[in-house]
């Protein structure tokens, strides 16, 4: 049997409970974990007509700095790449406008504070 590490379950959390509230609020999974050899994105997702990247980001506290701050200038062009890659491979993609977004989840797996930025950066 493979053990998963602890923070891959942490992270696998974190996503799933992304993935949640954003279907609440209208937004369609596309797809998870999209892999590209120089990064990864989260989560793509449609919100209505838009094409939406998002990192989501997990602290249990700040001792480390804030999720917010992690998403940092050499993650945001990991993510633009990626997301360049994902819209040269997908040509059905194409034909949406794109925004990158992020979902920062602090504190507690038991109390878990969301929240959802939309446009957290520009490409």
């Amino acid at each position: 049997m493979a053990v998963i590490p602890l923070r891959r379950n942490k992270g696998q959390w974190a996503e799933d409970l992304a993935l949640t509230h954003l279907d609440m609020q209208g937004l369609q999974l596309i797809t998870r974990n999209y892999r590209y050899r120089r990064g990864e994105i989260d989560l793509i997702m449609q919100h209505q007509t838009i094409l939406v990247f998002i990192e989501v980001r997990y602290r249990a506290s700040h001792y480390c700095g804030s999720s917010a701050e992690s998403i940092d200038y050499t993650k945001q062009q990991r993510i633009l790449m990626t997301a360049s890659h994902y819209l040269q491979t997908h040509q059905q993609a194409q034909s949406f406008p794109c925004r990158f977004d992020a979902v920062l989840i602090n504190g507690s797996q038991k109390s878990p504070q969301i929240q959802w930025i939309q446009d957290a950066f520009r490409g």
